[in-house]
């Protein structure tokens, strides 16, 4: 039976100060819709599956904020990390959980903050990759078209020429977030998709790649197997996942297993990874300023983004290429050109 795994347990400090360590982004209504991140993530993939069938990975503290946010899902399908040890601990639990809920889980893995214009369009791609895991061991990512040579991504060396079958391909390496010169050379040779971050594949044959490539990981979480979907799971984790290493799926099995392939697609798709990518992505006015919420009053003002309280005015002029977003407790005022310093002002 498919499932989904939304991951919803990070941080999100390049979009300080809206998103916090107690409240981060994939909870806030970033977009100016009415909808968190999350929620979006969630009414995304109702489309495809039902209720008791999605389920959203978070970390401990932010529990009830997923349970206020989609109350529609019962507290057995959140699952709450005890520690953040970055992507591939947690995904191995929630893949022990599913295979002993249902050996037959095929599941999708997807971020809970990423930006999908194109749904239906998406949708059909996730139903055709969830077809070839259902009837392959394989491991398989989605790769999205790359329409520019960023550098801010990793990117998926394929064998565009040796489809598997139709419109699937074997992944020949996965490749680091490049300088400028060679993502242009990966967009010219047409060979290399942007990592979405977004994996498909059962939960038996993922388990295998852990048992195969992290074996610590695989060893921590398989010694409680019988205590998955039980009373006793809460203290078994507690005490055996900080144990885990923080390492990213990536780095722990995707660049390790043989049978990786590739799904490329076309689906409109942002990672959301920091307000300028925000600011690139929305509708500008005639001056190229970008407004989330608020009310704006521009002199002399252009290619600013900005996001207030719906009712508070803001009046800029003779500011151009700053990011403007006054929160409760915090007004920020910075360049956009400096907007990879965000993070560390978020500690």
């Amino acid at each position: 039976m498919d499932y989904v795994l939304i991951m919803a347990g990070g941080r999100g400090s390049r979009f300080w100060p809206a998103s916090t360590e107690q409240r981060p982004k994939q909870f806030l209504d970033i977009l100016g819709t009415g909808r968190s991140l999350l929620q979006l993530t969630c009414d995304r993939f109702r489309k495809l599956l039902p209720p008791e069938r999605i389920y959203v990975l978070t970390n401990e503290r932010y529990r009830s904020l997923v349970q206020e946010q989609l109350p529609e899902l019962p507290a057995t399908q959140i699952l709450a990390e005890p520690s953040h040890n970055n992507t591939a601990p947690c995904i191995a639990y929630a893949a022990f959980k599913l295979h002993a809920l249902d050996p037959e889980a095929n599941f999708v893995v997807t971020p809970s903050d990423q930006l999908i214009l194109k749904e239906e369009a998406f949708l059909e791609k996730i139903e055709q990759g969830l077809r070839f895991t259902a009837s392959h061991p394989a491991l398989l990512t989605l790769g999205i078209q790359p329409h520019r040579p960023h550098t801010g991504y990793g990117y998926i060396h394929y064998a565009q020429t040796k489809p598997v079958e139709e419109g699937i391909y074997p992944v020949l390496a996965f490749k680091e977030k490049p300088d400028e010169e060679k993502a242009k050379t990966f967009l010219a040779s047409g060979d290399y998709l942007w990592n979405a971050g977004i994996f498909l594949w059962q939960a038996g044959v993922v388990l295998d790649a852990f048992r195969q490539n992290a074996p610590e990981i695989y060893e921590l979480l398989q010694a409680g197997a019988e205590v998955y979907n039980t009373e006793a799971e809460g203290s078994f984790l507690r005490k055996q996942y900080p144990q885990t290493p923080s390492i990213s799926v990536d780095y722990a099995i995707m660049e390790k297993a043989s049978n990786i392939y590739t799904l490329p697609a076309d689906i409109g798709w942002s990672d959301l990874g920091s307000w300028r990518a925000l600011y690139e992505l929305q509708p500008k006015d005639e001056q190229e300023n970008v407004l989330i919420s608020g009310r704006l009053t521009v002199q002399n003002a252009s290619r600013c983004l900005i996001k207030a309280p719906a009712d508070k005015q803001i009046v800029l002029r003779d500011l151009h290429d700053y990011i403007v977003v006054d929160t409760e407790k915090v007004l920020f005022i910075y360049p956009m050109e400096k907007e990879q310093e965000v993070k560390p002002l978020s500690d």
